[in-house]
Protein backbone atom coordinates (compact mmCIF):
# COMPACT_ATOMS: atom_id res chain seq x y z
CA UNK A 1 0.00 0.00 0.00
CA UNK A 2 2.56 2.47 0.74
CA UNK A 3 5.17 2.69 -2.22
CA UNK A 4 8.12 4.36 -0.20
CA UNK A 5 8.04 2.64 3.02
CA UNK A 6 10.66 3.72 5.35
CA UNK A 7 12.68 2.14 7.24
CA UNK A 8 11.97 2.15 11.46
CA UNK A 9 14.79 1.47 13.70
CA UNK A 10 15.33 -2.09 14.94
CA UNK A 11 12.84 -3.48 12.36
CA UNK A 12 10.01 -1.62 13.67
CA UNK A 13 6.49 -2.53 11.96
CA UNK A 14 5.35 1.04 12.03
CA UNK A 15 6.18 4.60 14.68
CA UNK A 16 3.45 5.44 17.09
CA UNK A 17 2.80 9.05 19.03
CA UNK A 18 0.45 9.85 20.85
CA UNK A 19 0.86 13.49 21.04
CA UNK A 20 -0.89 16.17 23.42
CA UNK A 21 -2.06 19.31 21.94
CA UNK A 22 -2.18 21.19 25.52
CA UNK A 23 -4.25 24.66 25.11
CA UNK A 24 -5.22 25.28 28.39
CA UNK A 25 -7.20 28.50 29.15
CA UNK A 26 -5.62 30.02 26.16
CA UNK A 27 -8.63 29.03 23.75
CA UNK A 28 -11.10 31.45 26.07
CA UNK A 29 -8.79 34.43 26.41
CA UNK A 30 -8.03 34.00 22.14
CA UNK A 31 -11.96 33.31 21.38
CA UNK A 32 -13.06 35.90 24.00
CA UNK A 33 -10.67 38.88 24.82
CA UNK A 34 -13.19 40.82 26.53
CA UNK A 35 -15.66 38.50 28.27
CA UNK A 36 -12.99 35.49 29.41
CA UNK A 37 -13.07 36.28 32.88
CA UNK A 38 -16.70 35.70 32.94
CA UNK A 39 -16.52 32.18 31.33
CA UNK A 40 -16.49 30.42 34.56
CA UNK A 41 -17.57 26.91 33.42
CA UNK A 42 -15.41 27.13 30.13
CA UNK A 43 -11.99 27.85 32.12
CA UNK A 44 -12.71 24.97 33.93
CA UNK A 45 -13.40 23.00 31.80
CA UNK A 46 -9.95 24.05 30.33
CA UNK A 47 -8.23 24.46 33.53
CA UNK A 48 -8.36 20.64 33.66
CA UNK A 49 -5.40 20.51 31.25
CA UNK A 50 -3.10 21.31 33.71
CA UNK A 51 -4.38 20.53 37.26
CA UNK A 52 -6.09 17.13 36.33
CA UNK A 53 -5.20 15.80 32.79
CA UNK A 54 -1.58 16.38 32.57
CA UNK A 55 0.13 14.78 35.52
CA UNK A 56 -2.71 11.83 34.53
CA UNK A 57 -1.36 11.21 31.37
CA UNK A 58 2.19 11.70 32.50
CA UNK A 59 1.45 8.91 35.54
CA UNK A 60 -0.18 6.15 32.18
CA UNK A 61 3.17 7.09 30.34
CA UNK A 62 5.27 5.98 33.49
CA UNK A 63 3.54 2.82 33.81
CA UNK A 64 4.81 1.95 29.96
CA UNK A 65 8.05 4.05 30.03
CA UNK A 66 6.80 5.87 27.55
CA UNK A 67 8.32 9.75 26.52
CA UNK A 68 6.34 11.73 24.18
CA UNK A 69 5.25 15.24 22.54
CA UNK A 70 3.35 18.23 24.17
CA UNK A 71 2.79 20.71 21.97
CA UNK A 72 1.96 23.59 24.13
CA UNK A 73 1.07 27.21 23.62
CA UNK A 74 3.92 29.29 25.26
CA UNK A 75 1.59 31.91 27.31
CA UNK A 76 0.47 28.39 29.13
CA UNK A 77 3.75 27.52 30.34
CA UNK A 78 3.88 30.86 31.62
CA UNK A 79 0.50 30.48 33.29
CA UNK A 80 1.43 26.71 34.57
CA UNK A 81 4.69 26.29 35.83
CA UNK A 82 4.75 22.97 37.52
CA UNK A 83 2.83 21.78 34.77
CA UNK A 84 5.81 22.35 32.86
CA UNK A 85 8.76 20.87 35.31
CA UNK A 86 6.22 17.77 35.62
CA UNK A 87 6.31 17.54 31.14
CA UNK A 88 10.22 18.19 31.45
CA UNK A 89 11.04 16.06 34.97
CA UNK A 90 9.83 13.02 32.86
CA UNK A 91 11.70 13.58 30.24
CA UNK A 92 9.51 14.15 27.66
CA UNK A 93 9.10 16.86 24.51
CA UNK A 94 7.32 20.18 24.52
CA UNK A 95 6.90 21.66 21.32
CA UNK A 96 5.91 24.86 19.70
CA UNK A 97 2.15 25.36 19.54
CA UNK A 98 1.75 29.39 18.91
CA UNK A 99 2.11 31.70 21.82
CA UNK A 100 -1.82 32.01 22.78
CA UNK A 101 -3.25 29.45 20.13
CA UNK A 102 -3.53 32.32 17.46
CA UNK A 103 -4.44 30.96 13.90
CA UNK A 104 -1.07 31.89 11.84
CA UNK A 105 -3.22 31.95 8.33
CA UNK A 106 -5.51 34.51 9.78
CA UNK A 107 -2.32 36.77 10.38
CA UNK A 108 -0.54 39.01 8.14
CA UNK A 109 2.95 38.17 7.49
CA UNK A 110 4.62 40.11 10.05
CA UNK A 111 1.99 39.07 12.81
CA UNK A 112 2.67 35.44 12.62
CA UNK A 113 6.18 36.00 12.36
CA UNK A 114 6.40 38.52 15.51
CA UNK A 115 4.02 35.70 17.39
CA UNK A 116 6.40 32.76 16.49
CA UNK A 117 9.39 34.76 17.81
CA UNK A 118 7.85 35.78 20.86
CA UNK A 119 6.82 32.37 21.72
CA UNK A 120 10.26 30.63 20.78
CA UNK A 121 11.47 33.23 23.38
CA UNK A 122 8.86 32.19 25.97
CA UNK A 123 9.41 28.72 25.27
CA UNK A 124 12.93 28.87 25.50
CA UNK A 125 12.95 30.55 29.07
CA UNK A 126 10.28 28.24 30.23
CA UNK A 127 12.09 24.97 29.66
CA UNK A 128 15.61 26.04 29.46
CA UNK A 129 15.51 24.58 25.81
CA UNK A 130 14.59 25.88 21.91
CA UNK A 131 12.09 23.97 20.36
CA UNK A 132 12.80 21.75 17.77
CA UNK A 133 9.13 21.16 16.50
CA UNK A 134 6.46 22.39 15.31
CA UNK A 135 2.07 21.89 15.43
CA UNK A 136 0.22 24.95 14.01
CA UNK A 137 -2.91 25.77 16.29
CA UNK A 138 -5.87 24.54 14.28
CA UNK A 139 -4.40 23.16 11.94
CA UNK A 140 -3.81 26.32 10.68
CA UNK A 141 -0.45 26.49 8.69
CA UNK A 142 -0.16 29.68 6.35
CA UNK A 143 2.06 30.47 3.10
CA UNK A 144 3.95 31.85 5.48
CA UNK A 145 4.74 29.51 8.34
CA UNK A 146 7.31 26.79 6.44
CA UNK A 147 9.67 29.70 5.47
CA UNK A 148 9.57 31.21 8.71
CA UNK A 149 10.40 28.00 10.76
CA UNK A 150 13.23 27.09 8.42
CA UNK A 151 14.45 30.55 9.04
CA UNK A 152 14.06 29.74 12.85
CA UNK A 153 15.76 26.12 12.81
CA UNK A 154 12.83 24.29 12.89
CA UNK A 155 13.55 20.25 12.88
CA UNK A 156 10.09 19.61 12.19
CA UNK A 157 6.57 20.38 11.40
CA UNK A 158 3.43 17.97 12.28
CA UNK A 159 0.52 20.29 11.01
CA UNK A 160 -0.42 18.94 8.19
CA UNK A 161 -1.83 15.49 6.45
CA UNK A 162 -0.31 14.77 2.92
CA UNK A 163 0.72 11.44 3.63
CA UNK A 164 1.21 8.02 5.76
CA UNK A 165 4.52 8.10 6.29
CA UNK A 166 6.95 11.29 7.05
CA UNK A 167 7.67 13.24 4.14
CA UNK A 168 10.03 16.65 3.25
CA UNK A 169 8.61 20.11 2.90
CA UNK A 170 11.00 21.91 -0.13
CA UNK A 171 10.76 25.41 -0.27
CA UNK A 172 12.95 28.11 -1.51
CA UNK A 173 14.58 28.57 2.16
CA UNK A 174 15.52 25.27 2.89
CA UNK A 175 13.85 22.02 3.85
CA UNK A 176 11.53 20.70 6.47
CA UNK A 177 10.91 17.10 7.74
CA UNK A 178 7.07 16.88 8.07
CA UNK A 179 5.78 14.15 10.26
CA UNK A 180 1.68 13.86 9.22
CA UNK A 181 -1.37 12.72 11.01
CA UNK A 182 -5.26 12.71 9.97
CA UNK A 183 -8.03 14.16 11.60
CA UNK A 184 -9.25 10.74 12.27
CA UNK A 185 -6.64 10.39 14.95
CA UNK A 186 -8.15 14.08 16.15
CA UNK A 187 -9.80 13.09 19.74
CA UNK A 188 -12.14 16.82 19.27
CA UNK A 189 -14.21 15.08 16.38
CA UNK A 190 -15.50 12.17 18.71
CA UNK A 191 -15.49 13.88 21.80
CA UNK A 192 -16.07 17.92 22.44
CA UNK A 193 -19.07 19.32 22.88
CA UNK A 194 -19.05 22.81 23.47
CA UNK A 195 -21.53 26.26 22.86
CA UNK A 196 -18.29 28.99 23.75
CA UNK A 197 -16.39 27.07 20.81
CA UNK A 198 -19.92 26.74 18.54
CA UNK A 199 -19.15 22.96 18.15
CA UNK A 200 -21.84 21.18 18.97
CA UNK A 201 -22.09 17.70 17.64
CA UNK A 202 -23.06 14.23 19.47
CA UNK A 203 -20.20 13.38 21.91
CA UNK A 204 -19.30 9.47 20.49
CA UNK A 205 -19.25 6.78 23.70
CA UNK A 206 -14.83 5.93 23.99
CA UNK A 207 -15.20 2.51 22.23
CA UNK A 208 -16.22 4.11 18.83
CA UNK A 209 -13.34 6.63 18.41
CA UNK A 210 -11.30 4.03 19.52
CA UNK A 211 -12.63 1.50 16.71
CA UNK A 212 -11.05 4.16 14.34
CA UNK A 213 -8.06 4.71 16.26
CA UNK A 214 -7.17 1.43 16.46
CA UNK A 215 -8.00 0.71 12.28
CA UNK A 216 -5.99 3.09 12.00
CA UNK A 217 -3.01 1.49 14.15
CA UNK A 218 -3.98 -1.97 12.38
CA UNK A 219 -3.28 -0.48 8.87
CA UNK A 220 0.10 1.55 10.09
CA UNK A 221 1.44 -1.66 11.49
CA UNK A 222 0.05 -3.84 8.42
CA UNK A 223 2.03 -0.88 5.67
CA UNK A 224 4.63 0.47 7.63
CA UNK A 225 2.81 3.63 8.27
CA UNK A 226 3.23 6.36 10.83
CA UNK A 227 0.58 6.96 13.68
CA UNK A 228 0.73 10.12 15.46
CA UNK A 229 -2.36 10.78 17.90
CA UNK A 230 -3.81 14.52 18.01
CA UNK A 231 -5.35 14.30 21.21
CA UNK A 232 -6.12 17.57 23.71
CA UNK A 233 -5.80 16.25 27.58
CA UNK A 234 -9.13 17.97 28.92
CA UNK A 235 -10.87 15.67 26.46
CA UNK A 236 -8.83 12.59 26.33
CA UNK A 237 -8.13 12.45 29.86
CA UNK A 238 -11.87 12.00 31.44
CA UNK A 239 -11.65 9.11 33.05
CA UNK A 240 -13.46 7.04 30.61
CA UNK A 241 -11.40 7.46 27.93
CA UNK A 242 -7.65 7.33 29.54
CA UNK A 243 -9.22 3.94 30.53
CA UNK A 244 -9.62 3.38 26.58
CA UNK A 245 -6.20 4.92 26.09
CA UNK A 246 -4.42 2.77 28.53
CA UNK A 247 -6.28 -0.47 27.00
CA UNK A 248 -5.21 0.44 23.41
CA UNK A 249 -1.26 1.42 24.44
CA UNK A 250 -1.18 -2.03 26.31
CA UNK A 251 -2.63 -3.61 22.76
CA UNK A 252 -0.19 -2.15 21.06
CA UNK A 253 3.05 -3.34 23.34
CA UNK A 254 1.57 -6.39 23.19
CA UNK A 255 1.60 -6.65 19.20
CA UNK A 256 5.24 -5.77 19.20
CA UNK A 257 6.77 -4.13 16.42
CA UNK A 258 5.96 -1.11 17.54
CA UNK A 259 8.50 1.64 18.21
CA UNK A 260 6.97 4.77 20.57
CA UNK A 261 8.96 7.87 20.32
CA UNK A 262 8.31 11.66 20.46
CA UNK A 263 8.00 13.45 17.39
CA UNK A 264 11.64 14.91 17.95
CA UNK A 265 12.94 11.14 17.85
CA UNK A 266 10.64 10.56 14.45
CA UNK A 267 12.19 13.48 13.00
CA UNK A 268 16.09 12.76 13.51
CA UNK A 269 15.39 9.02 12.67
CA UNK A 270 13.94 10.63 9.53
CA UNK A 271 16.84 12.62 8.67
CA UNK A 272 19.57 10.08 9.73
CA UNK A 273 18.29 7.51 6.99
CA UNK A 274 17.92 10.46 4.50
CA UNK A 275 21.51 11.72 4.90
CA UNK A 276 22.69 8.03 5.38
CA UNK A 277 21.23 7.50 1.68
CA UNK A 278 18.88 4.74 2.92
CA UNK A 279 15.82 6.14 2.01
CA UNK A 280 14.58 8.87 -0.41
CA UNK A 281 11.67 10.87 0.81
CA UNK A 282 8.78 12.42 -1.58
CA UNK A 283 8.85 15.61 -1.62
CA UNK A 284 6.21 18.88 -1.28
CA UNK A 285 7.04 22.11 -2.67
CA UNK A 286 5.79 25.29 -0.68
CA UNK A 287 4.50 27.74 -1.10
CA UNK A 288 1.61 26.87 -3.33
CA UNK A 289 0.86 29.42 -5.92
CA UNK A 290 -0.53 32.96 -4.49
CA UNK A 291 -4.06 33.62 -5.39
CA UNK A 292 -7.60 31.75 -7.52
CA UNK A 293 -5.72 29.08 -10.17
CA UNK A 294 -5.53 31.01 -13.52
CA UNK A 295 -8.19 28.24 -14.41
CA UNK A 296 -10.80 29.77 -12.72
CA UNK A 297 -10.19 33.37 -12.93
CA UNK A 298 -12.22 33.60 -16.12
CA UNK A 299 -15.28 32.15 -14.98
CA UNK A 300 -15.22 34.03 -11.70
CA UNK A 301 -15.48 37.24 -14.27
CA UNK A 302 -17.88 35.99 -16.15
CA UNK A 303 -19.98 34.47 -13.59
CA UNK A 304 -20.12 38.45 -12.45
CA UNK A 305 -21.21 39.50 -15.42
Amino acid sequence: MIQNPIPWPNGARCAVAFTFDVDAESLVHLGYRDEADNKIAALSELGYDAEIAVPRIIALYQRYGLKQTFFVPAWCLEQHPAMTDLILQDGHEIAHHGYLHENPNKLSAEEERDWLGHAIETIERTTGRRPRGYRAPSYAFSRNTAGFLIEEGFDYDASLMGDDIPYVLEHPRGRLIELPSTRQLDDWTYFVTSRDFNWMLPTLAPERAYEVYRAEFDAAWRYGGLWIAVWHPFVSARLGRIDAMDRLICDMHDRGGVWFATTEQIAQHVRAVIDAGQWVPRAQKLPYPRGPIPELTPRIGRAAE
